[in-house]
């Protein structure tokens, strides 16, 4: 019988979606809150929706392990320029801050992963591919955020002239960097998947990545003016995506689409 508290991470969910409708409905300060508002409702439905299916202990491992790297990464990247390339936050504009990186990216990194890593767990089926996997939808998920937070100024490179078509202002060096960073993260996250039984419960982390995508895709192109991270993002995230969709399409989403389920048959998506 499912757990009373299982409808928490789809409620947290609902809540991620109603502020990210609310973000090209603001601008100044109130954007500001919005966007910090983003990233604990996307952290929140990650870590909750991990801890009501996996486990606490599994849920607050990922947090660490995630953020950790992502804050290590950032912190390098803002004082070296590796391996991101030379680039700086905006002073105060998403609260406080250490080794200049505000607090809300490593969440960030947290929200953001966690829908990958879930649904490159059900395309792949041994650790190299979903590690392959993760870090190719980390890059797609990237060509959606880094284009929508320079615009609004939230941080820029000091190299604004080398990135691809469209997108000059954040340099290609970038996109390597979040490749091999996410591998990283990738990496330890297949020995920390050791640490608590599977799950079938996938439905929100999958419910989530089709939302980061194809509303991603949606507000570039739409609401936000930014047609051509709607274009890349849209088409490296569909790298995922795609065939996630022709996989539930023909097979259903089942217990043996999660790395170590059974294959008892097919299941419908639960929460």
């Amino acid at each position: 019988m499912d757990s009373p508290r299982e409808p928490a991470p789809a409620g947290c969910l609902l809540l991620l979606v109603a502020v990210q409708i609310a973000y090209p409905l603001t601008d100044g300060s109130a954007r500001d809150v919005v966007t910090v508002a983003v990233v604990l409702a996307s952290a929140g439905t990650a870590l909750i929706h991990a801890a009501v299916t996996r486990g606490l202990r599994y849920a607050a491992g990922f947090g660490v392990i995630v953020s950790g790297i992502g804050l290590v990464a950032e912190a390098v990247g803002t004082a070296t320029g590796f391996p991101f390339g030379a680039y700086e936050y905006a002073v105060g504009r998403l609260g406080p801050a250490l080794f200049d990186v505000p607090l809300v990216v490593p969440l960030a990194w947290t929200g953001g992963i966690y829908p990958i890593w879930v649904v490159a767990g059900i395309l792949c089926r041994t650790a190299a591919p979903r590690i392959a996997a993760t870090s190719a939808g980390a890059v797609g998920w990237d060509l959606f955020l880094d284009p929508q937070m320079v615009a609004d100024g939230q941080w820029w490179w000091a190299d604004s002239d080398s990135g691809l078509p469209g997108l000059a202002a954040i340099p290609w060096t970038n996109y390597l960097g979040w490749f091999l960073v996410a591998g990283l993260i990738a990496g330890a996250l297949t020995v920390w998947d050791r640490a608590a039984p599977p799950t079938r419960r996938v439905g929100v982390p999958v419910l989530m990545f089709l939302w980061t995508w194809l509303g991603s895709a949606l507000a570039h192109a739409v609401f936000l003016g930014l047609p051509y991270s709607a274009a890349y993002g849209g088409v490296a995230l569909g790298l995922l995506g795609v065939p996630l969709l022709v996989r539930t399409v023909r097979t259903g989403l089942g217990r043996n689409d999660v790395p170590g389920g059974d294959a008892a048959g097919p299941v419908a998506w639960r929460r």
